[in-house]
């Protein structure tokens, strides 16, 4: 029999644990002593004690070193545990009529030949009716531990147990574990107490009093602090305080559907009073054989803050425990195989039945009410998801997406998307497919009809999940452009604080809004003319401030005279200097013949002044568009009018401060009908309440509020 240590250390990989060594050397005491009792049952209660060494590592003490060794009371090395302890895949314990033992795989001891190049053993124990002690010592460069390497002597009755001591720390483990923190900081007996504590917490409590009323017992030596002791009892543990069992349902690898096979998960929760327990940090864990595994408090708690101190007074322990993450352990036990995070897993070759994310999707929602503030509020984060991102309350209803403790909007918001994207992605897919057979299928069959109505409402849900998100998003960034809209007419944009001599943009900065100047619609898709009018938003052709000689529609043909822009210049010549050279603000039009007129008055400059201006824009469109355009509808917008000023063409609106006007356009010299007109004289404000009426509807239908006082 032989242990091959320079093989066992290549083909098993350090454990990403700093304290697996000690944790190796308990669990291994632990399984001793329930078998040493299990034949004699001598013993009363188990006994380990740990002493730690720490030395310089150089003549000026600038490093340190540090040797391990643990002395206990266990069964020792008789001749199946050495057999066991040669034998790299060993089954020993697994045959071992023993409950609450720890099955094993043999790797657990490599970890001490990845840290240490040097091991002794020292056992004593009874073999018949005599006493016998066997020893061992291993150093590198030696590559393997023989049957024969073992040296038997006669042993004394008080000895019985086993010594174990590591030394010759290798700096290869050092740099992947200790992370530039001292040894003795990292090792020091109070901190080995706290992190053996919630290491063995669930397997010492599971024994109950099967180990007697155990110690364990931490010594550390520094060859300058002196020494530190710390002791582990029975009377330490805490009760659980919570146990739910959770079922989670199994699916099938390739097609993500459920089974109706479910495996069972244990969560057991302590929560310790920090003023009694003072713990290093709080631990979440799946766990295999009732040590922890895999740490995942990270995903309850964000922050290193509350990961590392106590919630609401207390530490939480949380271990969640289940036959499957037993059999899916690693071989060096510091994580899972064979889980992947989501099913399907994009692996042709897996045969996983259970993902991460739906033993989380099960679990999540009891771990959150166990260690969730009670200071957090869930409504919060609803309101800056509906406020900031357009994601209604049921939206995430629909999509199954929980709001948990330290998770950010944004976090949230990319969920939901992702959920409804990965259902268009599923539906457009079922679509196609019913497509397909719909191609074969006879038209005057019972089954092509039927295929319709399937491709309907396949088509009609693609859309609910798909405009759902989409249309949430348009409207809370129509709610922010009627904010800005309102912030700009009441001058208190952060641009608008102009300094004295400094000439004011407010009229250019309302004209931005609805749409870029000196643009057109083949330039930018981007715009929020909508605010005039939804119809308005699909227009052929949409210009700022933009030569009118150059429009065309699609198809080529050229909608004005090419001396129309002249014909405007000298228009508007006619008025101030200032004007030269301008165009209407912004000007739509459409192949079925209507244009519209857009006048912006910057705020304090009275429309009144300015009808005129309307009717001439028409009559020269009209004129040059020959006869292509014969509805015109104007707007001319400010937050300023002389109602006296008005003549009796003009009919107030009902409610608000704007007025309207409709009359045919004639020829001012032949009589000869040019087309219709349409004009209104608006308030900024007037503009702003139609938006918001329009975008409400949406806001009730989505459920969405943008009131800051909710």
């Amino acid at each position: 029999m032989t242990l091959d240590i320079r093989g066992s250390i290549k083909n098993t990989k350090l454990n990403s644990n700093p304290y697996v060594v000690f944790e190796e050397i308990i669990s291994n005491a632990i399984d001793s002593f329930l078998i040493r009792n299990h034949g004699d049952g001598s013993t009363p209660n188990l006994s380990v004690k740990i002493r730690v060494e720490f030395a310089a590592s150089d003549l000026f003490g600038n490093g340190e070193t540090m040797t391990v060794s643990c002395k206990d009371n266990r069964c020792a090395l008789g001749e199946d545990q050495l057999k066991a302890f040669l034998t790299k895949d060993t089954s020993y314990k697994d045959d071992l009529p023993i409950s609450g033992i720890g099955q094993c795989k043999g790797a657990g001891r490599i970890q001490y030949f990845h840290h240490f190049g040097a091991l002794s053993l020292d056992s004593t124990f009874r073999q018949g009716t005599d006493i016998v002690r066997r020893q061992m010592h291993y150093s590198e460069p030696q590559k393997q531990i023989d049957y024969d390497d073992f040296k038997l002597s006669p042993g004394n009755e008080g000895d019985i147990g086993t010594l174990i001591q590591l030394k010759q720390f290798k700096e290869t483990a050092r740099s992947r574990l200790a992370h530039g923190e001292t040894l003795s900081l990292l090792f020091a007996a109070p901190v080995l107490k706290k992190q053996m504590l919630v290491a063995f917490l669930q397997r010492l409590v599971g024994l109950g009093s099967r180990l007697g009323d155990f110690e364990f017992e931490f010594l550390t030596s520094h060859w300058k602090a002196g020494d530190q002791v710390e002791t582990l009892k029975r009377t330490d543990l805490p009760t659980v305080t919570a146990s739910p069992v959770v079922q989670v349902e199994e699916r099938d690898p390739h097609s993500g559907d459920t089974l109706g096979t479910f495996q069972t998960f244990k969560l057991s929760h302590y929560q310790l009073d920090a003023a009694v327990y003072d713990l290093p940090k709080n631990a979440i864990a799946f766990c295999a054989k009732s040590s922890p595994v895999k740490n995942i408090t990270a995903r309850y708690l964000r922050t290193r803050t509350e990961q590392n101190n106590p919630v609401g007074g207390f530490h939480h322990i949380v271990l969640i425990e289940s036959n499957f993450l037993d059999e899916h352990v690693n071989e060096q036990r510091d994580d899972f195989d064979n889980i992947p995070e989501d099913i399907p897993a994009g692996d042709m070759f897996s045969d996983a039945k259970l993902s991460y994310g739906t033993i989380h999707e099960a679990i999540d929602p009891i771990i959150d009410a166990m260690v969730t503030p009670a200071a957090w509020k869930k409504e919060d984060i609803l309101r800056e998801i509906t406020d900031q991102f357009g994601i209604s309350e049921a939206m995430l209803v629909d999509t199954s997406t929980r709001i948990v403790y330290g998770e950010p909007a944004k976090a949230v918001v990319e969920r939901v998307l992702k959920k409804y994207q990965e259902r268009v992605i599923d539906e457009t897919a079922e679509i196609y497919s019913l497509k397909e057979e719909i191609l074969k299928a006879e038209p005057d069959s019972d089954e092509y009809r039927k295929k319709i109505d399937e491709i309907s409402w396949k088509y009609t849900s693609s859309l609910k999940n798909f405009d759902m998100a989409n249309l949430s998003q348009l409207i809370v960034r129509r709610a922010a452009i009627v904010e800005i809209l309102a912030l700009a007419c009441g001058k208190n944009l952060a641009m608008q604080a102009v300094t004295g001599g400094v000439r004011r943009k407010d009229e250019q900065i309302i004209h931005n809004i609805f749409f870029p100047m000196r643009k057109d619609s083949q330039d930018v898709s981007d715009h929020d003319i909508w605010l005039l009018s939804e119809e308005y938003h699909y227009y052929d052709y949409i210009a700022s401030d933009m030569p009118l000689a150059n429009i065309k529609w699609n198809d080529g043909e050229v909608v004005f005279e090419s001396d129309i822009d002249q014909k405007f210049q000298e228009l508007l010549a006619r008025r101030t200097d200032e004007n030269s050279g301008k165009r209407p603000d912004i000007a739509l039009f459409s192949k079925e013949g209507s244009a519209i007129i857009v006048e912006f008055k910057a705020p304090g400059v009275s429309t009144d002044e300015h009808v005129g201006d309307l009717t001439e824009y028409a009559h020269l469109l009209a004129a040059k568009s020959g006869g292509k355009l014969r509805k015109f509808y104007g707007y001319l917008i400010g937050d300023t009018i002389n109602n006296l000023r008005l003549g009796g063409t003009w009919t107030p609106f009902p409610t608000g401060n704007g007025w309207f006007q409709s009359s045919p356009l004639m020829d001012p010299a032949t009589r000869q009908s040019l087309g219709e007109t349409y004009f209104e004289i608006l308030h900024f404000n007037d503009v702003i309440d139609r938006a918001k009426k329009r975008i409400g509807v949406y806001q009730q239908k989505l459920n969405l509020s943008f009131d800051k006082t909710h």
